[in-house]
């Protein structure tokens, strides 16, 4: 009797964890967009690891983001000047209040960033690659 009903109890749980894992999915597919401020990485990260495992690569087109599956690509504009970059998620952060992505040194030069250190933007979600792709490129 235990054992069925720790069995239901954690076929329960699975489902509902199930569920809301799905939703956040949903929430996070190719065309959706966000807005919020953005920052870039300090060039004393260049060549440290990520969260993804691979090593920070200033001249590359990457970037942090606290929710965004590892891989994603994302189209960063800038809202005044509408420059836009493509990024690939392969790290966690930003952990500064109120910002939404942090991008690495060429990524923000792309949309002019270096200059002003901070600039609102909008992000939209392009879609993913799997780890292991987008560790050998973009």
């Amino acid at each position: 009797m235990n054992l069925t009903l720790i069995s239901a109890t954690l076929a329960v749980l699975m489902l509902l964890v199930g569920v809301d894992a799905l939703a956040g999915s949903r929430q996070e597919q190719s065309g959706s967009s966000q807005a919020g401020m953005a920052s870039y990485y300090h060039d004393r990260f260049h060549g440290r690891r990520t969260a993804s495992g691979s090593r920070y690569d200033k001249r590359a087109f990457s970037a942090a983001h606290k929710t965004l599956p590892i891989g994603t690509q994302v189209r960063v504009t800038d809202a005044r000047s509408g420059k836009s970059v493509v990024v690939r998620i392969n790290d966690r952060g930003p952990y500064a209040r109120g910002r939404v992505i942090d991008l690495s040194r060429a990524a923000a030069r792309e949309i002019g960033l270096t200059h002003k250190g901070v600039a609102r933007v909008k992000l939209e979600i392009l879609g993913s690659k799997t780890l292991a792709a987008s560790q050998t490129g973009f």
